[in-house]
C-alpha cells in the first residue's frame, strides 16, 4: 500500500471513529438536543439572570421549562414577559441559539414571542 493511500485510510478511520461517537452521544441523550432547540424556537429573547433571580421568576409562577434539568449540569430556563426580564438586574441578553453563552448559563430567562399573553403563569395556592 503506498504511503498516500495509508494516510487516506487512516484519515477514514478517524472521521468514521468521530461519527460513531457523534451518533452514540446523540442515541444517549434521548432527544434533549431536540426539545432545548424547540423550547429555543419559541423564544423571542434570552436572558442569563442569577440563581435567586431564576428562583424568584419561579415563585412568581413562570413557567419552567424541564428540559433544563435533562442537561448536565441542570439549568434553570423560565419563560417570563419582556418587561418582567427587564425589570431583573441581573440579566445578560444573548443570542437565541445553541451558543456556547446559553450552554454555560446555569439560569436562563427566555421572552416568548406574542409578549405578556402568551406567558403561562402558573396559579399561586
Amino acid at each position: 500500500m503506498t504511503p498516500s493511500l495509508e494516510y487516506r485510510l487512516r484519515q477514514h478511520r478517524r472521521r468514521t471513529i468521530v461519527r460513531s461517537w457523534e451518533y452514540r452521544q446523540r442515541r444517549h441523550a434521548h432527544g434533549v438536543w431536540f426539545r432545548l432547540r424547540r423550547v429555543l424556537a419559541n423564544a423571542r429573547a434570552a436572558s442569563v439572570i442569577s440563581d435567586e433571580d431564576a428562583r424568584r421568576l419561579i415563585a412568581e409562577g413562570h413557567r419552567l421549562e424541564p428540559v433544563g434539568r435533562e442537561l448536565d449540569p441542570p439549568k434553570l430556563i423560565v419563560f417570563a414577559p419582556a418587561e418582567r426580564v427587564a425589570r431583573i438586574a441581573s440579566a445578560r441578553p444573548v443570542a437565541v441559539r445553541l451558543s456556547a453563552d446559553v450552554l454555560a448559563a446555569e439560569c436562563l430567562a427566555l421572552t416568548p414571542f406574542g409578549g405578556h399573553d402568551s406567558c403561562e403563569r402558573i396559579p399561586s395556592k
